[in-house]
């Protein structure tokens, strides 16, 4: 049996259906959808049951035969203020599920987050000493605080215990995020509805307008990667999981208006004062560390997976992977 937490969601939604498409079906999904639409991600997969998270915990103990849990389940917005919530969720949560997968022999691979690195001051390496590492919101310090716990303070291990660093992945079933989708989905709705592309000017004199970094990297590509750390559960350790190559918000968005065969129309808006203080113009992730393990496949560039997600997913009415 292999748990997917925060199966309901994007990134965790996208797995089952890698899971499914290897045909694995023995899944159990732990989410809190509550009022929200995210149980359409659900609808077209196979799993044993769903679970919500406040009653997992409690049922965990009684299950059996379970192999490996993928911890996808967070708080991940990086607006958010409410740091005792951030702690219990992001941190108390995951710790609690460590230590069943250490006691149990199980598997636990978690979603850490590129966050952790904050303005970029230290770089984007996974091999650094990540004591140093200054995140910018309480999202990416509460994924700091466990990385952090598990170097220092961790006595027992899960069988195969993988942290990975999420760069800004974009893709299918993202598409409950509200204003956390990526903002290729915010893009591709702007020129459906209004004809345009609405990209933050620079506050920072070494970036023009639009030339602002991300390492954007496609759900499609994330979930090989867990697929792949499945299947070799000798590997263990913090990665980052990203295409390991920085491009341009103007280049995302001439991305989008190329897939629909449209000449990019963008326009530069000023970018909100909450914003200016904490707002990365730089990420890239070092991936070497993960192919020195012996992950092979290519990504998609942002091109590529910009082509898929739109002519395959946002033009047929955000069709679910």
């Amino acid at each position: 049996m292999i748990i997917v937490t925060g199966g309901a969601g994007f990134i965790g939604s996208c797995v089952v259906r890698t899971l499914n498409d290897a045909g694995i079906k023995d899944i159990v999904i732990v989410d809190n959808i509550n009022s929200t639409d995210k149980w359409l991600n659900m609808r077209n997969k196979k799993y044993l049951k769903y679970v919500h998270k406040e009653q997992f915990l409690e049922e965990l103990p009684s299950y059996g035969g379970v192999e490996t849990i993928i911890h996808m389940g967070a708080q991940s917005a990086t607006t958010e203020r409410n740091f005792d919530y951030l702690w219990k969720n992001n941190f108390e949560y995951t710790k609690t599920l460590w230590n069943y997968c250490a006691k149990n022999k199980v598997s636990f691979i978690y979603a850490s987050s590129a966050a952790t690195y904050g303005d970029g001051a230290e770089g984007f390496d996974d091999k650094m000493n990540i004591d140093k590492l200054l995140p910018l919101n309480g999202y990416g310090y509460s994924k700091q605080l466990f990385d952090l716990w598990v170097k220092h303070q961790a006595k027992v291990f899960p069988r195969q215990y993988v942290g990975l660093k999420f760069f800004n992945v974009y893709g299918p079933n993202e598409y409950f995020k509200g204003n956390m989708a990526s903002m290729l989905f915010h893009g591709y709705r702007q020129i459906m509805e209004e004809g345009e592309i609405r990209l933050f000017k620079s506050c920072n004199p070494e970036y023009e307008d639009g030339a602002q970094l991300r390492d954007f990297v496609y759900v499609k590509d994330v979930c090989e990667v867990i697929y792949w750390l499945i299947n070799h559960p000798q590997i263990n350790g913090l990665f980052n999981v990203g295409t390991g190559k920085a491009q341009s918000f103007k280049e995302l968005a001439e991305a989008t208006f190329h897939a629909l065969n449209m000449e990019p129309n963008i326009v530069y808006i000023d970018m909100p004062e909450s914003l200016k203080e904490k707002y990365q113009y730089y990420t890239k992730a070092e991936m070497d560390k993960l192919r020195d393990v012996g992950f092979r496949m290519k990504f998609m560039d942002l091109e590529s997976g910009a082509r898929d997600y739109v002519l395959n997913h946002l033009h047929k009415g955000f069709q679910i992977y």
